[in-house]
């Protein structure tokens, strides 16, 4: 009876090879290691800025989409274009909108400036000025962690009253409570009411860098000649589309527009930032694989030559075992279970290492990365699989090898 080559039999082969030869082990392995490394290193860093985007950046609010004067735009001739024909959003179509549209679940304004902010002493300047109306609190993200938001009386009234960020309240007012404080944003005083809760940063960039004052307030200091924005927050999820079209309607009927001619005005979420964004970490990943490819490639070469060179040395014990019985397929199975074991041991150092950069990395700088676990099995499977595909030779060869002919050959 023919006897059949176990799986256990060939991968403890494999693997008391790599033991015993761990230099030539570990540079046979070394491009397999470095293109797995590449890949879940290069996967990690897209799906933890995509995750850290999607909540710090493209994050409008809850169901919240903008009003604006551009659209979303890639192109610099498209941009040109947009900026001789698309309007300014104004504070009349905001009015307009407020009072037709008939799905949202409220509309607000805002309108940023850059400006310097001074308490005594102390004084931060390119601050986020920002007017805001007072139903921007229950739209936008930015919560009162003390004090309070603006409110429809301070709007009415055009007080002089800001709430202000957290960084702000603490470079302006160390170890003291801001609230009731005076505060100077480009030279004229307003009393701080509310300080927000913190953001954080963006790519090192704070985000808490901000003074909030009503935007009539805004309107009589900066004007509102570069036009608002116009945040509309749609009943739920299911309402975004309906809500977005009624929007456009509304505006190219008041832009008058005909129906063949392009909107002169801006509708995005954050599902469309979130799209450029991954548009743009596509190309980063097309171009990844590019070089992790080569390092396959590489890799699977080395193993390639390693395992012919170990048909040459083990030419008699492949006769031997096909003088007692062993099948020409049994052989075959042998060595590319061995090659696939060698590159997928490849593939777990390269799994570990890239663990490690990702560790370091998140705690040592800002750089948000997160290690998917899907990305660690495509990862095992490839390398195996680039290992089962290099080793197909040398294990053709080693099966096609004569009895008599090997036994021979070490005589």
């Amino acid at each position: 009876m023919r006897r059949r080559v176990h799986l256990r039999e060939p991968v403890g082969v494999a693997l008391e090879t790599l033991r015993a030869h761990k230099m030539r082990s570990f540079l046979t392995l070394l491009g397999i290691i470095l293109s797995v490394s590449t890949l879940i290193v290069v996967i990690a860093l897209i799906a933890g800025v995509n995750r850290y985007i999607s909540e710090r950046v493209a994050n409008l609010g809850s169901n919240v989409y903008l009003l604006t004067r551009f659209p979303i735009i890639t192109d610099v001739d498209e941009f040109v274009k947009a900026n001789r024909r698309n309007k300014k959003v104004t504070w009349e179509d905001y009015e307009s909108l407020r009072e037709n549209l008939k799905l949202p679940l409220r509309l607000g304004v805002e309108q940023r400036i850059s400006g310097k902010v001074r308490a005594g002493s102390q004084s931060v300047d390119d601050s986020n000025i920002r007017g805001v109306t007072a139903n921007m609190g229950d739209i936008d993200i930015v919560e009162p962690a003390s004090g309070r938001y603006i409110t429809e009386g301070d709007d009415e009234s055009r007080a002089l009253v800001t709430m202000i960020g957290s960084e702000l309240a603490t470079k302006l007012f160390p170890n003291v409570d801001p609230i009731g404080r005076e505060i100077l944003i480009d030279g004229r005083p307003f009393e701080v009411v509310g300080i927000a809760k913190p953001i954080g940063s963006v790519l090192g960039q704070s985000q808490d860098n901000f003074a909030y004052i009503p935007i009539q307030t805004y309107f009589k200091i900066y004007g509102s000649y570069d036009g608002i924005w116009i945040n509309i927050q749609a009943r739920g999820a299911e309402w975004m589309e309906r809500t977005q079209d009624e929007t456009r309607a509304l505006m190219r009927a008041r832009r008058h527009l005909p129906p063949n001619e392009k909107d002169n005005f801006g509708i995005f979420d954050s599902a469309t930032l979130m799209d450029l964004w991954k548009n743009l970490t596509g190309v980063i990943a097309t171009a990844m694989v590019g070089v992790v490819s080569v390092f396959l490639v590489i890799g699977g070469v080395v193993i390639m030559n390693v395992m012919l060179a170990a048909v040459t040395e083990r030419t008699r014990e492949i006769g031997i075992r096909k003088a007692l019985g062993a099948r020409s397929r049994d052989i075959l199975l042998q060595f590319m279970v061995e090659a696939a074991v060698m590159a997928a041991v490849g593939g777990a150092i390269g799994v570990a290492l890239a663990y490690l950069i990702s560790g370091l990395t998140t705690a040592t700088t800002s750089v948000p990365m997160s290690v998917p676990f899907p990305a660690v099995l495509i990862a095992e499977v490839i390398s195996a699989a680039v290992g089962v595909f290099f080793g197909v030779y040398p294990a053709k060869k080693a099966a096609g090898l004569q009895p008599i002919e090997a036994l021979r050959q070490e005589l």
